[in-house]
């Protein structure tokens, strides 16, 4: 990665990580748009047109909220975590592979229990319900985050890698794989059985992750992981289906209408007031 290796401390070359991760995203969104034409796995219920332009909307936003309130990337912190030596993989001097290796598990299980306590707490609850209001299930779910909780995001992802020190293409990597992954679990594709089973051993699927988007809090609260598959199995919160068919399963939040759920306005002042609220969704005490 020529970014990477002639960096500064400055930070690395803006335009080449955002152009791979601009490609990357479009190369996900296209085959995963194709194939959800070709092999859907449900009947989207509501206009794509309508919710694609708000999903992608809140996701341009976010990007742009990002770059203005924190004018950093999580390559350019570990390259300076690196240049002055902390974090445990450069006190110890792991080798790159290593170091590669064990930040992409620590990672996706960071990623694993947060997830977990954006349900556990009331406030961090309230930001994360945006995503859990979308009426519909498919790729543009995969990207619809609201603003304040993709900022508490990255700031756990930061403090991630200065106690860490990861290689800086560990940190490129992990961050491209878990935006692929989140849009491919989201995703409205069809996969075979005997292929989803086998699948959902080394990585999460649409069908496994669908379950932590019914309408029924007891199945919402299940199958929190985004990457990988395995701490919901190691921390027994793994469910293999739904009690209802996957076809005929409710995706979103009961009581939360088709105006509220759609509306750009209205998802993002969601958190902050009576606009939006929605009975029975507040996480178990």
């Amino acid at each position: 990665m020529q970014f990477i290796k002639g960096a500064d401390m400055n930070g690395p070359n803006i335009t080449s990580e955002a152009t791979l991760r601009l490609l990357v995203f479009l190369a996900m969104l296209g085959v995963l748009a194709l194939l959800e034409i070709l092999r859907p796995r449900r009947q989207l219920q509501h206009s794509k047109k309508s919710r694609w332009l708000n999903n992608f909307g809140i996701s341009l936003l976010n990007s742009i909220s990002i770059a203005v309130l924190i004018p950093i990337t999580g390559v350019a912190v570990a390259l300076l975590v690196k240049e002055k030596t902390w974090g445990l993989f450069n006190t110890i001097q792991a080798s790159t592979w290593i170091s590669f290796l064990v930040y992409l598990l620590i990672f996706d299980l960071t990623i694993y229990w947060q997830h977990r306590l954006f349900h556990r707490f009331k406030f961090l609850w309230r930001l994360h319900r945006m995503h859990h209001t979308d009426i519909d299930y498919d790729v543009s779910t995969g990207i619809r985050f609201h603003p304040l909780s993709i900022l508490i995001s990255t700031l756990i992802k930061f403090c991630l890698i200065i106690l860490i020190g990861p290689p800086a293409i560990a940190v490129l990597f992990s961050e491209v794989l878990l935006n692929a992954t989140s849009m491919f679990n989201h995703s409205n594709i069809k996969l075979s059985k005997r292929f989803d089973a086998t699948l959902r051993y080394f990585l999460v699927t649409p069908d496994m992750h669908r379950v932590h988007h019914s309408a029924m809090e007891a199945e919402h609260n299940k199958n929190f992981g985004f990457n990988f598959p395995w701490w919901d199995r190691l921390f027994g919160s793994y469910l293999a289906q739904p009690s209802l068919e996957q076809e005929e399963m409710s995706i979103g939040i009961e009581g939360y209408g088709k105006d509220q759920a759609i509306s750009m306005s209205v998802l993002l002042m969601q958190p902050f007031g009576k606009n939006g609220e929605v009975k029975n969704t507040a996480p178990p005490d």
